[in-house]
């Protein structure tokens, strides 16, 4: 069954996309204000940047992605700091409550939980040093802390902060993300290199089924595409693809953005997934797609 639908709240406070900007859920306590540094100082003298919570520092240094992941009682205070003593971040996101009802062991939570999510997924290096320790909650502020975190998933991907948001899906796949009978199954065989690949479409993304094979290395040209070429080295790195053999090998279920982007990571070079990915019929993904528009939008 599909996950029900939630509203999000973005305000965006001077009226431009990339400015200063609040998100809120419908029923979630939560309250996140994302800030470019050349504003910072407008967002230190807003009232939620002297509450408890978490805050992420976003930028770069050498041209590679960096991210800080802290916590503090006044945030205000903390980050204030973080302007005079770190120069290489861009950005800032402030996570609290609307009601500053988190205290300090829940942020020490959340900030250890957080940092562990990063270094999971590995999307962008982090400047903090050792693993934050974990407070010891009660059973029920635990629980709390983890529904405040899944809620916090959603938000922050939304607001273009991906550091926690992973493709990679667990091998159960087929019941954690709510595959249903009807998600058609793809498949493709490249005979001359040994290689078969399976991939279902679930929830708009093309999901490739773990032990599905892909071309141990990029076979295309150096400028072509660049962005599927550094997928497939980053799901090498990452361990998601295994080299076994003459194959790279997926170790779990992965959700690709389009058909494409699967496509070329199996195949080691620019690939159109609409004609690649075919269905036990003999159709196309485009032919399946055709024929499915056509059927739900006479």
């Amino acid at each position: 069954m599909a996950e029900p639908g939630r509203s999000l709240e973005m305000f965006f406070i001077d009226g431009r996309p990339d400015g200063m900007l609040t998100a809120e859920v419908f029923n979630w306590t939560g309250h996140v204000l994302r800030t470019p540094r050349t504003q910072i100082a407008k967002a230190l003298a807003r009232q939620e940047s002297g509450y408890t919570g978490v805050y992420i520092l976003i930028g770069d240094r050498d041209g590679e992605p960096l991210a800080y992941i802290g916590e503090a009682e006044d945030m205000r205070h903390r980050i204030k700091k973080h302007v005079a003593e770190k120069d290489w971040w861009n950005e800032a996101i402030l996570i609290t409550t609307s009601a500053n009802n988190l205290h300090k062991a829940h942020v020490k939570y959340l900030e250890s939980r957080l940092v562990e999510l990063a270094r999971q997924v590995g999307n962008t290096a982090l400047d903090n040093g050792n693993q934050p320790t974990r407070s010891s909650l009660s059973e029920a502020a635990t629980t709390n802390m983890e529904a405040f975190l899944d809620t916090l998933g959603m938000v922050l991907p939304a607001i273009r902060v991906d550091l926690f948001l992973t493709k990679a899906r667990p091998k159960t796949a087929d019941t954690a993300i709510g595959v249903m009978v009807d998600d058609p199954l793809f498949s493709c065989v490249l005979p001359k290199h040994g290689i078969h690949a399976t991939a279902q479409l679930v929830n708009g993304e093309m999901i490739v089924k773990a032990g599905s094979q892909a071309r141990k290395t990029w076979v295309g040209s150096a400028g072509q595409n660049p962005g599927y070429s550094a997928l497939h080295e980053k799901l090498l790195s990452q361990g998601v693809l295994s080299l076994q053999g003459d194959h790279a090998v997926f170790t779990r279920d992965y959700a690709f953005n389009s058909p494409s982007a699967a496509a070329a990571v199996v195949t080691g070079r620019s690939t159109n997934g609409r004609t690649f990915w075919v269905l036990p019929d003999g159709r196309t993904f485009a032919e399946w797609e055709a024929a499915t528009v056509e059927e739900t939008a006479p």
